[in-house]
């Protein structure tokens, strides 16, 4: 089974990885993850005027590590196959791409992020992705 992991550093995203390990304890078959952290980039636009474009995806890779390393220590402490992916653009567009891409059979991802009170107004990355993908999508809060 292959399962898409989209990670941002929240807790939510972290009971994801930790139903995900178990998940993968429990199977008979073998699972294995990919986990993606994806930043939306648009608001650093007038930032690219005053700061070298090498800076800015610097800056985006170190945020991404960051988000990504809790997820990394449940998946290899409960000996879980995976890999990682950086991506940058519209959040939940990136994440249906990638699982359409790497032909995942499922998306497990926390239900709270970043997005906090824009969820009410504009959909959180999870509602959209969960409407959207034509995978399962777990929601894990």
């Amino acid at each position: 089974m292959k399962v898409l992991l989209p990670v941002d550093g929240s807790k939510s995203s972290l009971n994801a990885a930790k139903y995900v390990a178990k998940m993968a304890k429990n199977s008979r078959s073998p699972v294995t993850v990919t986990l993606v952290s994806v930043h939306d980039d648009i608001g650093l636009g007038h930032v690219k005027q005053f700061v070298a474009k090498s800076v800015v995806d610097d800056y985006l890779r170190e945020v991404s590590e960051k988000e990504l390393k809790p997820a990394q220590k449940v998946l290899d402490a409960a000996k879980v196959k995976h890999n990682m992916a950086i991506k940058r653009g519209q959040i939940s567009e990136e994440i249906i791409a990638l699982a359409n891409k790497d032909k995942v059979d499922m998306i497990v991802m926390g239900v709270k992020g970043r997005s906090g009170i824009l969820d009410v107004l504009v959909g959180s990355v999870a509602q959209r992705v969960s409407s959207s993908a034509k995978q399962p999508v777990l929601l894990v809060k």
